[in-house]
């Protein structure tokens, strides 16, 4: 098969580790940046360009799309569907997962466990807004945080009160959640493809803080989920309309609450520290599905 990895990073781990799986089965793989590609659209003919010349049919391609990127890339991954692609991840499901109001709504829907989450752009409901998401402590993120950026842990009614005024003043969304002490600073990440878990870490900060992601100085290790983790973290995939992700999720006393849904999860951390092959197991997935039919994106939001 002919497939294409949507990469601007080509010395990236994830993005190396699919290409080296890929080659070694016997595929013809080329990682293209994608912000250097572009489209041309017209009636029955359309295109994707890129250093000048056409890119040719590709029989399936993996989108590795940045989170600054998401629209410029999710419309270079929408060009490829239309021209008969399979992908890893749709352009639907890939804004989806990184609107995070959206997911949560998504995912509530679906019945699957998330924090009490308000979204709001100004505080003039300030006492609503915490009463709503449990009261303090709580945390404050903006809307569109990526690896633990943008994300406040306020202790006291006052702090939450600054830092909202101060988001507003910024003139951006952001979202009030509750703070579920038993798992400050740990999470986990399990990544799913074709709806089983094929590996799993605990992700614990070194330093006391709230945030574990591993973009903050937290420290990967392997970790056994319980059914309800697996079976939590393989709905949430399903609700979101992505085959292929990682699932974060944090422990509480009322079972297993998803925090993300990352349509474009490193495989690193997991990798290196449980010893699975998982980018062998994402060509597998590609080479069992890409000469199916693709589904229809029905999940409607």
């Amino acid at each position: 098969m002919k497939i294409a990895i949507l990469s601007n990073g080509p010395g990236n781990y994830t993005t190396k580790r699919l290409k080296e799986e890929a080659k070694k089965r016997g595929h013809e793989v080329r990682v293209i940046k994608y912000k250097d590609a572009y489209t041309a659209v017209e009636s029955n003919n359309n295109q994707v360009r890129y250093k000048g010349e056409s890119l040719e049919h590709f029989d399936a391609i993996i989108p590795r799309i940045a989170q600054s990127y998401t629209r410029y890339g999710s419309a270079i991954v929408r060009q490829f569907e239309s021209q008969g692609s399979f992908t890893t991840a749709g352009s639907l499901a890939i804004n989806r997962s990184r609107d995070k109001l959206r997911a949560y709504q998504v995912l509530a829907k679906a019945g699957v466990g998330i924090p009490k989450t308000v979204l709001a752009r100004e505080s003039a409901s300030f006492d609503d807004i915490v009463q709503l998401a449990g009261g303090t402590p709580l945390i404050i993120k903006v809307a569109r945080g990526t690896h633990g950026n943008g994300v406040v842990l306020a202790e006291t009614p006052k702090a939450a009160k600054a830092v909202m005024q101060a988001f507003y003043v910024e003139g951006v969304n952001f979202m009030v959640q509750e703070f579920v002490k038993e798992s400050a600073g740990t999470d986990i990440r399990a990544l799913v493809v074709g709806g089983r878990v094929v590996a799993s870490v605990k992700r614990q900060s070194l330093d006391g803080d709230f945030r574990s992601n591993t973009h903050q100085g937290g420290e990967g290790m392997p970790v056994r989920l319980t059914d309800e983790e697996r079976k939590t973290a393989i709905k949430a995939a399903k609700a979101m309309g992505l085959a292929i992700c990682g699932v974060d999720m944090m422990r509480s006393e009322r079972g297993p609450l998803v925090l993300e849904v990352n349509s474009s999860a490193s495989i690193k951390t997991p990798e290196l520290i449980t010893g699975r092959n998982v980018a062998e197991k994402i060509i597998e997935y590609i080479e069992q599905n890409a000469k199916r039919r693709p589904k229809k994106d029905k999940i409607g939001a």
